[in-house]
């Protein structure tokens, strides 16, 4: 069974940076699509960044600040976070697309496997 584990988050002030980690465990084949949502209190999942080989995607906000990446030898999947803002506040998800599916990158009914979420606030 496909396991997703998010670590890495917590408190950091505005122009900081962390970096997010998601585990992933249970795969038995290449996974077509690897991505970062984040939801804010009050607001719905958005994505942040995706990755589908070596291609990769952000939302705009992010672009410039946010990379994401794998690591194949231990099946991990990273978000890094620079010039942190208030406005990053949120719980940060690791989420799988396992195959092709034409839906948009950021549509997250395209993505079928969720893990339980790791929480990020940027605060002074």
């Amino acid at each position: 069974q496909l396991q997703l584990v998010e670590s890495g988050g917590g408190l950091v002030q505005p122009g900081g940076s962390l970096k997010l980690s998601c585990a992933i465990s249970g795969s038995t084949h290449e996974l077509y699509r690897k991505a970062w949502f984040r939801q804010a209190p009050g607001k719905g999942r958005e994505a942040v960044a995706s990755m589908t080989g070596s291609d990769t995607d952000y939302e705009d906000s992010v672009k410039g600040r946010f990379t994401i990446s794998r690591d194949n030898a231990n099946d991990t999947v990273y978000l890094q976070m620079n010039r942190l803002k208030p406005e990053d506040t949120g719980v940060y998800y690791c989420a799988v697309r396992r195959h092709f599916d034409v839906r948009e990158w950021y549509n997250p009914r395209g993505f079928d496997t969720w893990g339980q979420g790791t929480q990020v606030t940027v605060s002074s």
